[in-house]
This record gives structure tokens, sequence and C-alpha cells, in this order.
């Protein structure tokens, strides 16, 4: 059996540019003569004079990194590598700070308001483009996610070599995860309590919904402190699933604290983003045993909730 720590066969990976990694795609059988042709039909939303502007700056390549033109024939069955382009992104002013790094692992306490990865109008003003620069490794890859609107701890892995081994530890859920939450105050409710549900996407953007069936979503909820019409709450969650603890909570009756999605969901504020009400969730601690080297990890965020 080979080790675990083995480096594979050798595969072309585009260079980042400035942090960025290079996005791929399939080319499928189909009549297009041109690449361009085919890049028009599957990205309808990207105009042709983008392409042909990517493509001047060499930012459309083939599977061997190889500069492709708006003169290059359509391949099928094979891969091409583009960059993404974005206009300048507004900063989003609040920094992230790096607690632990060995040379597999990286723990890192992320602000509010930050998405971990790119993806729509996001990408330098991302935890991992940010680290990427700011670290100088480009094979960070997160080991788990959370929410933009969610404060507290990520986990990364440094060698593409070990990465399964690290993101197998959430899919097989042997990771001890804490989140803190401010919410409502509901006298009624006794805690601790076990919220169990099943959760599906909503027909609704961005939410999830509650539905009949077999759980396979699970929540314990503890009370840390009372004050006035708001209580602090520990959540820890059993499973992972998307939007989990937002969800659960608002099931409850105590929706967290500047929540625009559950219950109710919120137009986006885009630009006009009110940094003076971050959501009131932090990934508090992580804890796991290090499946190389067998040691116990446990990373603490240094963010406090405002209550």
């Amino acid at each position: 059996m080979k080790d675990a720590r083995e480096h594979p066969a050798s595969v072309y990976r585009p260079p980042d540019r400035d942090g960025v990694g290079a996005s791929s795609v399939a080319l499928p059988a189909g009549t297009w003569t041109l690449l361009i042709d085919f890049l028009m039909h599957h990205f309808p939303a990207i105009a042709r004079d983008e392409w042909l502007q990517r493509m001047q700056r060499g930012d459309v390549l083939d599977a061997d990194g190889n500069a492709l033109t708006v003169t290059s024939p359509y391949r099928a069955n094979s891969k091409i590598y583009y960059y993404r382009n974005l206009p300048t992104e507004p900063r989003i002013p609040f920094d992230e700070v790096v607690l632990y790094q060995d040379a597999y692992l990286v723990a890192v306490d992320k602000p509010h308001f930050l998405p971990v990865t790119p993806a729509g109008r996001y990408l330098q003003e991302t935890l991992l483009v940010r680290l990427k620069r700011k670290l100088g490794i480009d094979t960070l890859t997160p080991m788990h996610r959370i929410d933009r609107d969610t404060a507290g701890l990520v986990l990364f892995t440094i060698q593409p070599s070990t990465r399964n081994l690290y993101q197998t530890l959430f899919r097989e859920r042997t990771v001890s995860k804490v989140y803190e939450a401010i919410a409502p105050w509901r006298p009624s409710l006794i805690l601790p309590t076990t919220h169990r549900s099943r959760l599906i996407e909503s027909e609704a953007f961005m939410q999830m919904q509650e539905v009949e069936g077999e759980p396979n979503a699970e929540t314990m909820i503890e009370l840390l402190e009372v004050k006035g019409e708001l209580a602090h709450y520990r959540l820890h969650p059993v499973s992972g699933q998307k939007h989990q603890l937002r969800v659960h909570m608002s099931s409850l009756g105590i929706p967290i604290v500047n929540d625009r999605i559950y219950p109710h969901l919120y137009p986006d504020e885009g630009e006009h983003q009110d940094y003076s009400r971050p959501l009131q969730l932090l990934a508090k601690s992580i804890r796991f045993t290090d499946p190389l080297s067998g040691k116990l990890h446990q990373f603490e965020s240094r963010q406090h909730l405002q209550f």
C-alpha cells in the first residue's frame, strides 16, 4: 500500500495569479468550430469582448498551459483553464488572524463579512486568496467552510497529497466543533436541548428549509448567559448541513441576532454592506486528532460576540 503522503503523478496546474487560481472547464462533444464560440455558448453572461481581452492577456490556457487565442479551434474531450477577472473590489475592512501553521495545516480566525472562497462578486476579498498572498502558499485548500456572515475558525490544508486525510475528518464527523451565538431569550424553551430535522434547499434563493423525513441535521444548544431580552448560547453541531445553526435557531423561535436570511430573507446589501450589524454567530473552537501525527489539535477563536 502506498504511503498517504506519497505524491501522485504530475498533472499540469496553472500557477496562481495574485493569489487566484485558474478555473477549468471540460470541453464536451459539440459542433463548435472555434473555442470562443463554445465559450460564448457556455458562459452567456460573459461578453465576447471580455473573452477577447482575457485571451489577449494570456488568461485562457489549454491543458498543457499554452495560451489560447480567438482563432484557436474547438477541441472536444479536452480541458481548458481560464482566470476570472473582476473590477476592483472594495476592501472588506477586517483582517484575518493566522493562529497556527505547520507543514500540513493552517488555522485561521476569520472576521465577519469575509467569504472563505471566491464566488460571485468576491475574488481578491476572500479568505483563501488573502492567505495565499500573505503566506505565499498556492496549494492552500479549505478543509471545511463557514458562511461569509459567520466569524471564527477555518482550517486549511497545505499539501495536496494529504488533503483528503484532513477533509475526511469533517466528512466522517470526527471533528468537535463549538459555536457561540447571541439570540433572543425564550424562558419557555427548556435548555439544554438537541434539535434534529431534515434540511433541504428551498425555492427561495439562499435559504434552506426544514421538511418531514429522516433527520440529516442535529444541533445541541446550551444556555451560557441571559442579559435582558437576549441570551448567549453555545451550539454543538453534530452534522454540517448548509446554514444548519441559523435554521435550527430560527425554528426554535430564537433567530440569531442580525440574521438577514432566517426567518426572513432580506435583499443583498451589495456594496452598501452595513458592517455595524454582523451576524452574531462565531465558530469558537475546533478539536480533532491529527491523522498524520496523532497529535490532539485544539484551536480557539480570539473573537467575541456583541452581548
